[in-house]
Order: C-alpha cells, then sequence, then structure tokens
C-alpha cells in the first residue's frame, strides 16, 4: 500500500521516494514519522550497554 505525499513534506521530514514511514496514534491523534520508535528505543538501550561494557568492547575489538 502506498501514499502520495507533496515534495515540500518529503523534503522536511528528510525522506525521499521509497522511504519507510511510521503512523504513530499519540493522545492527539496520529503522526506520521520517518523514525521508528521501537527503533529508537532499541538504539538507547545498545548505547547504554556500549557505555557500560565500553572497555570490554574495546579489548574484543582488538
Amino acid at each position: 500500500m502506498g501514499i502520495l505525499l507533496p515534495k515540500e513534506a518529503l523534503n522536511k521530514m528528510n525522506t525521499t521516494k521509497g522511504d519507510s514511514l511510521y503512523l504513530v496514534e499519540g493522545p492527539e491523534g496520529y503522526t506520521l514519522t520517518p523514525y521508528s520508535q521501537e527503533f529508537e528505543e532499541q538504539m538507547a538501550v545498545a548505547e547504554g550497554a556500549m557505555k557500560t561494557y565500553r572497555n570490554a568492547f574495546r579489548k574484543l575489538a582488538k
């Protein structure tokens, strides 16, 4: 399934033809975004682990 959006809207969201967008339901309705909130949460967890185990990762990288 697909939708057509004006170029101005795509430019504002920093997206191009073929990019995936996410429809997120919030208290004030729906929001169309190029970012996956689930992915953002997973990255936050990963960044925390990388920070916590920074020295171990450096040793493993050698």
